[in-house]
């Protein structure tokens, strides 16, 4: 199983959560290949001094080729809240799943109708390097109840 994270973000050169991000990377090792893929662009730079529509077109202009051959799960604060075990089966029985974090304006509504599942993490704003952490967590917790490893407990 290979799980993609791709993330409207610029790649830090000093990132305080990158030993975490190894970390659930490292773990989720015995069960998938997870690879984060942070992408940002002079388009999308121009595009966020232009308006918040504009942002959101850039993203889905360097997001929405990641979603062909894929299932597509666009994280969202709009959709319906998940549990670890609903999350969990997200991942259940998949080749490739490919998680989608937007930038600062979120994603169209068309990129994400396109997806085959939106889901939110809640309501409270949390910045990019932390919802990466968090998402992270997440797969490992969500491949480890799949296969009946104690971690969840």
């Amino acid at each position: 199983m290979k799980i993609n994270i791709y993330i409207i973000d610029k790649k830090g050169k000093k990132d305080l959560y990158a030993p975490l991000l190894e970390h659930y990377k490292k773990s989720s090792r015995q069960f998938a290949q997870v690879e984060i893929h942070e992408i940002f662009s002079k388009e999308i730079a121009k595009a966020h001094d232009i308006s918040a529509s504009a942002a959101r077109k850039q993203y889905t202009a360097a997001l929405e080729r990641y979603m062909a051959d894929s299932y597509s799960v666009v994280l969202d604060p709009a959709s319906k809240e998940v549990d670890s075990h609903e999350f969990s089966e997200l991942l259940k029985d998949r080749g490739v799943v490919n998680f989608f974090i937007g930038g600062a304006y979120g994603f169209e509504r068309d990129f994400i109708t396109k997806s085959n599942k939106a889901i939110s993490f809640g309501k409270i704003t949390l910045s990019h390097k932390l919802i990466k952490v968090v998402l992270m967590e997440q797969v490992f917790r969500g491949l480890t109840i799949l296969h009946h490893h104690p971690y969840h407990k």
